[in-house]
């Protein structure tokens, strides 16, 4: 028997069971066999036109709203290739099993984008998508959104949210400037490419999904204040990890293995030890090929959200040594205390970069704690393979968690760059097989945690705010599921705190115990009931969508999801360096007692979920029901039996029924306001002339204060600022003046500092020539010494010194001879302003009437030549242009040192 023909029998049996739910709507009766007949006849005059009931986008419009009229419009619609219906708040989408490309273009994710009435086109998950795009854009408090995707598995929700995320992600692109375009493009393609990642390592392929997802995800995408995207994030919930040691019969284990075995090229293969017709214990139906097994896809992806090439032979190698490690056997022995004889160890360890011998020791050998010290004891051949399989799931959801950090790593944008975002939720959905456990029991709580959320917000809140709007309002029943949550997660007992305490016990468990246990503690609750005459130990659950038969055995252990600490300490010291990241995370989660986990497997799962739902109920919420329209993924094939248990478990009738009502009831008032208007036309019309020559005088009043006001403003504006100019101008000349008198003090003072230099060098170089060693020479004519003239051999009269020092040296020397040459205007000029020749063109020749070579200095006689340098002299009267080529004889050394 099939899981679908498994849970059509556990459903009929809890309606017929005594426990059926109540009727949905009120004086109305859902039940299929019992239609009253005046709704039969309102349900026969409705069908009675089926060519036009594909035409109903909006099931509201469905009269009478039964579970019938509702399946005949959708069966229709889908039989016109009509996937998307509108059934109040919530979308009703119907899986095609076959692709649609035309259904999802960017042209029609453009013609949505840019509708001014998007609701007004055909019913789509664009429409969804663009009203919480646009309460954003809003800010519509609440700002933030989250788009519900549930269903069944197999029902479309995969693609639903592939979807919804890549019409963000264009939405995004195509409003942004251009400057920012090439980023928008850039984070776009790194959110998209997280999808292949996460599917290849968390989808498989089951009974009723090539493609279903074996974990629980909720994407944020984060929008700037623009509303364009910038990262994204991804929270995970509840991986199957079980599955990469057991697959149920005719499915397969995760995808990515399958990708590897079909896509690796003969090198590759030689790398991971992985031949052409190598056989894996741990990948059935390996023939099968479904469209998810493209290895090149999931690798470009890797390399887009950057992991490079290393990274991913590390990643790769580990999975075939997952898959090696599956082929471990063990011998079996009469004495199960002795050790087991493992193959394909060899090959397992190398990939693993762990030495054989100690993985050997590790799966055959457990350590036991006595008091302070570790007793070593040898693992029976069960044991050996339950170490093998704990080693196996640890090390994949192990990496699992690192791809997922990775990601978000790469597309998640910093807290200052985002304000609001939009989540998109994918869990799985509702499961009933033959055999259910821990992993069922979980994703069945899931549903119920968001069945409740629907629950509340919308069939719930929705009325009671009719009700204080002052509707006259009959309240519509619904199916309350809070019986059940009290069941499992309720407190003091449940379901739930019984495990948990069952799992920290320090023993093995007990299936038939903890049955009897749990019917003590729980027989009160009408949600839980116990099959007496079944020898295997169970507990049925009536969900919201129907009753579940739960296996205890091997709960309490999946549960406790014990991790020996030889394993860890083993793969800490690994030669894969990303072995080695991901299990010294381990090691710091739980650093004290690593052999067993202190916080269970349900305990961590329900917080996780406790704190998704804390975000939904602060975002608004849009839902999308995703219906499969038959068991089997036929292409276009409608099973109404299949599609009412669906509508039924999601409460679409209900929803459908209030939203109606709630339709009716305005057309009933905006009848009642038409005929109330014709009655009133006239007062009405005497109450606006009045009301518009009172508006009138008002608006000139306030004309009137208004421009008054602006008149006064901009008088003082002037005022103020002619003040400012005023104050700003003085300050400017008051600043000028002092800067002036500073600058007035500080000339003077280096003016007068000067002067007295000048004055100190001049007493000191005309202080008395007691050095000076006379000679005997003839004396100068009284009349050239008296008023300081030079006697030139060319010119009979004295010619008088005016230059200075040169005529010092030249008036007070006893017996000088000079010979001068100038040559050039502004040379000759010099000479002639110092010696007051007579203007004569050529050259001059100036010899004294000395017969002494030399020139005496007024302290010392000079020894040899020395170079006049007055450029820079203190002196009042020295040459500013002197010729730096020619030497001139004859002056102080100390004083043209001073000069330089």
């Amino acid at each position: 028997m099939s899981s679908a023909d498994n849970r059509r029998n556990v459903r009929a049996g809890y309606r017929n069971g005594g426990a059926t739910v109540e009727g949905l709507i009120q004086n109305v009766d859902f039940s299929h066999p019992s239609l009253n007949d005046s709704l039969e006849g309102e349900i026969q005059a409705f069908l009675i036109n089926e060519d036009q009931l594909h035409t109903y986008d909006d099931l509201t419009k469905v009269n009478p709203v039964t579970p019938t009229t509702v399946l005949k419009c959708l069966q229709a619609r889908y039989s016109v290739k009509v996937f998307y219906t509108h059934a109040g708040c919530t979308l009703v989408a119907l899986n095609p099993f076959q692709p649609v490309p035309d259904l999802y273009s960017l042209d029609v994710m453009k013609e949505y984008h840019y509708a001014s009435q998007p609701q007004e086109f055909k019913p789509h998950i664009f429409i969804v998508a663009e009203e919480a795009y646009r309460n954003v854009q809003g800010q519509l408090e609440p700002v933030n959104q989250s788009l519900v995707v549930s269903g069944e598995s197999g029902a479309g929700k995969t693609w639903t949210s592939r979807c919804l995320m890549k019409y963000y992600a264009t939405v995004a692109a195509s409003s942004s400037v251009m400057k920012s375009q090439d980023t928008v493009e850039r984070i776009e393609r790194r959110v998209l490419d997280s999808n292949p990642i996460m599917e290849a390592f968390g989808n498989a392929c089951t009974l009723r999904n090539n493609n279903s997802s074996r974990f629980g995800k909720y994407i944020q995408l984060q929008l700037d204040r623009c509303q364009l995207l910038v990262g994204a994030s991804v929270q995970t919930y509840l991986l199957e990890k079980t599955r990469v040691t057991c697959q149920p019969a005719n499915e397969r284990n995760f995808h990515i293995f399958y990708q590897m075995m079909k896509g690796a090229t003969d090198q590759q293969r030689k790398e991971w030890m992985m031949s052409q017709d190598q056989c894996f214990a741990w990948l059935p139906n390996s023939e099968k090929t479904v469209e998810e097994d493209c290895f090149d896809e999931t690798v470009e992806a890797m390399v887009h959200l950057g992991i490079h090439a290393e990274r991913q032979q590390q990643i790769f190698r580990i999975l075939a040594g997952i898959l090696q490690l599956g082929n471990v056997s063990f011998s079996s022995s009469t004495d199960e205390s002795q050790t087991c004889h493992l193959n394909f160890l060899q090959r397992a360890a190398e990939l693993l970069c762990v030495p054989a011998e100690e993985l050997q020791t590790c799966l055959r050998v457990r350590t036991l704690k006595a008091g302070k010290q570790n007793v070593l004891k040898p693992c029976s051949q069960a044991e050996c393979s339950v170490r093998r399989d704990c080693l196996a799931k640890l090390i994949y959801a192990q990496l699992f968690e690192w791809i997922v950090t990775f990601i978000n790593n790469s597309i998640c944008a910093d807290k200052s760059t985002w304000c609001n975002f939009i989540g998109v939720l994918d869990v799985y959905g509702f499961e009933c097989f033959q055999i259910n456990n821990l992993e069922q029991l979980c994703i069945n709580y899931a549903n119920e945690k968001l069945q409740q959320h629907f629950v509340a917000h919308y069939l719930r809140a929705q009325q009671e705010e009719y009700v204080s709007e002052g509707l006259q309002w009959s309240f519509v029943k619904y199916q309350d599921n809070q019986s059940c949550l009290d069941l499992i997660e309720g407190s003091p007992i449940s379901v739930f705190s019984l495990l948990n305490e069952e799992s920290r016990l320090n023993r093995a468990s007990d299936a038939k115990m903890f049955r009897v246990r749990l019917e003590k503690e729980l027989s009160d609750n009408g949600n839980i009931s116990w099959d007496k005459f079944s020898k295997v130990p169970h507990f049925t659950v009536a969900h919201y969508a129907g009753r579940v038969n739960y296996q205890i055995e091997g709960m309490v252990e999946k549960n406790k999801d014990p991790v020996p600490a030889e394993l860890i300490n083993l793969f800490e010291k690994s030669d894969n360096p990303l072995l080695q990241e991901i299990f010294a995370d381990k090691k710091t989660e739980n650093p004290t007692n690593r052999g067993l986990s202190k916080v269970t497997v349900v305990s961590k799962f329900k917080n996780s979920l406790e704190n998704l739902m804390k975000i939904l109920h602060t975002t608004t919420p849009h839902y999308t029901r995703c219906i499969k329209p038959n068991p089997d993924c036929k292409p276009l094939t409608f099973k109404k039996e299949e599609v009412i248990m669906q509508l039924e478990a999601c409460g679409i009738v209900e929803t459908i029924h209030i939203s109606a009502l709630l339709f009716c009831h305005l057309i009933l008032l905006s009848l009642l306001g038409s005929l109330l208007a014709c009655l009133l036309v006239s007062q009405l019309d005497l109450l606006e002339d009045q009301r518009k020559k009172i508006l009138s005088r008002c608006a000139f009043s306030i004309q009137c204060c208004w421009l008054r006001y602006q008149r006064r403003r901009r008088h003082t504006h002037r005022q103020s600022a002619t003040l400012i100019q005023a104050a700003v101008r003085s300050w400017l000349v008051r600043k000028k003046v002092r800067r002036w008198n500073r600058a007035a003090g500080v000339i003077q003072n280096k003016w007068k500092k000067w002067r007295t230099l000048l004055k100190s060098l001049a007493e000191a170089e005309l202080d008395d020539a007691k050095d000076v060693v006379e000679e005997d020479v003839p004396v100068l004519n009284p009349v050239v010494r008296e008023r300081g003239s030079v006697q030139l051999s060319t010119i009979p009269e004295p010619v008088p010194v005016r230059g200075w020092p040169m005529g010092l040296a030249l008036a007070s020397a006893p017996s000088i001879t000079v010979s001068l040459t100038a040559t050039g205007f502004q040379k000759m000029m010099s000479a002639m302003a110092s010696l007051n020749l007579p203007s004569r063109r050529g050259q001059y020749k100036v010899t004294t009437n000395q017969y002494t070579e030399e020139l005496a200095s007024i302290r010392a006689q000079p020894k040899g030549s020395v170079k006049l340098h007055c450029q820079r002299s203190p002196l009042l009267y020295a040459d500013r242009h002197p010729d730096l080529k020619s030497d001139v004889r004859g002056f102080n050394e100390i004083l043209l040192e001073k000069t330089l």
